[in-house]
C-alpha cells in the first residue's frame, strides 16, 4: 500500500509539473504572437521621438519656456553655421520676449509651441488641451505670421489622451530621442560628448534656451555633426510625408517599417 500510494503522489507531482509548463508555453505564444506583438505596438499613444530616414538627417530643437539669457547669442551661433532649428516656446514667454519671438522667426528658425502656461497636460481635459494649445498658437502666430504645427509637451509628460487630442488638432506632437541634459548645469564638454555620442540618423536633441553651457557647447556639436556627414534641418523637415506608423519606441517609420 506504502509503495502504492508513493506512486501515486509521484504520478500527481508528474502531472501538475507538466500542466504548468504547458500553461507557460502557451502564455508564451499568446504574448508573441503577432496579433499581440501589434496590439503593443498602436494601443500606446506616443509622440514622436525621432525618425526613421535613410539619410543622415538630425533636428537640433530648443524648449523656452522661462529665461531669455541666451537667445540671441544661440541664434547667432546658428546663423554663423547657417543652420535651421526648431525652438518650441510658452505662450507665456512669447507675452515677455515678443522681439526674441520674432527674432527666431525673422532668423529662419522654426517656432512651435510648448503649451501656453506649461501646465501638466496629463491632468487636462481634452477641452482644456485644445484650449491652451490654441491659446498659445495664436500668440505665436501673431507674432510671427505663421500658426505652428508642431508642440511639445511641457515637463515631456504625456497619456493616451494627451496624444490623441493633439493628433485630433492636427498638431504633430514632439518628443526627443537625444537629451542634453542641459538644464543639469552639464559642462560644455560633457554636454557635447552626450549628444554627440548619442545621435544617429532621424534623431531630435534636446536642448534649452537659458541653459548655462549650451551655447559654449553648440558650436563643436554642430562642427561634429557636420563633419560626420549630417546635415541639420528644423523638425518639420525631418518629418515622413504622407501615410507613416509608429514603432513601439516611438519612431516615425514608413508604413510597413515599423
Amino acid at each position: 500500500m506504502d509503495a502504492l500510494k508513493l506512486m501515486l503522489l509521484r504520478r500527481k507531482k508528474l502531472i501538475s509539473v507538466i500542466s504548468m509548463i504547458m500553461a507557460v508555453i502557451i502564455i508564451f505564444c499568446v504574448v508573441n504572437s503577432p496579433l499581440a506583438i501589434t496590439a503593443a505596438k498602436t494601443d500606446r499613444k506616443l509622440p514622436i521621438y525621432c525618425v526613421k530616414r535613410d539619410d543622415k538627417a538630425v533636428s537640433l530643437t530648443f524648449d523656452a519656456a522661462w529665461g531669455n539669457e541666451d537667445t540671441q547669442q544661440l541664434i547667432d551661433i546658428l546663423e554663423k553655421y547657417k543652420v535651421k532649428a526648431t525652438f518650441f516656446v510658452v505662450g507665456q514667454w512669447v507675452d515677455k520676449y515678443p522681439e526674441s519671438v520674432k527674432a527666431l522667426h525673422d532668423a529662419g528658425h522654426e517656432v512651435m509651441t510648448h503649451s501656453d502656461d506649461h501646465a501638466h497636460f496629463n491632468s487636462l481635459s481634452t477641452e482644456q488641451i485644445a484650449s491652451n494649445i490654441n491659446r498659445s498658437c495664436d500668440k505665436i502666430e501673431a507674432v510671427t505670421g505663421v500658426r505652428p504645427t508642431l508642440f511639445r509637451c511641457p515637463y515631456g509628460e504625456y497619456n493616451d489622451n494627451v496624444i490623441t487630442s493633439i493628433n485630433s488638432m492636427g498638431i504633430h506632437t514632439i518628443q526627443w530621442d537625444v537629451d542634453s541634459l542641459d538644464w543639469r548645469d552639464l559642462s560644455a564638454g560633457e554636454i557635447t560628448e552626450r549628444v554627440t555620442g548619442k545621435v544617429q540618423s532621424g534623431s531630435i536633441v534636446l536642448f534649452h534656451n537659458a541653459a548655462k553651457h549650451t551655447p559654449e557647447a553648440l558650436p563643436g556639436i554642430i562642427e561634429k555633426l557636420l563633419g560626420d556627414g549630417y546635415k541639420i534641418v528644423p523638425v518639420s523637415e525631418i518629418l515622413l510625408t504622407g501615410e507613416f506608423e509608429m514603432d513601439h519606441t516611438g519612431k516615425m517609420c514608413p508604413v510597413g517599417n515599423a
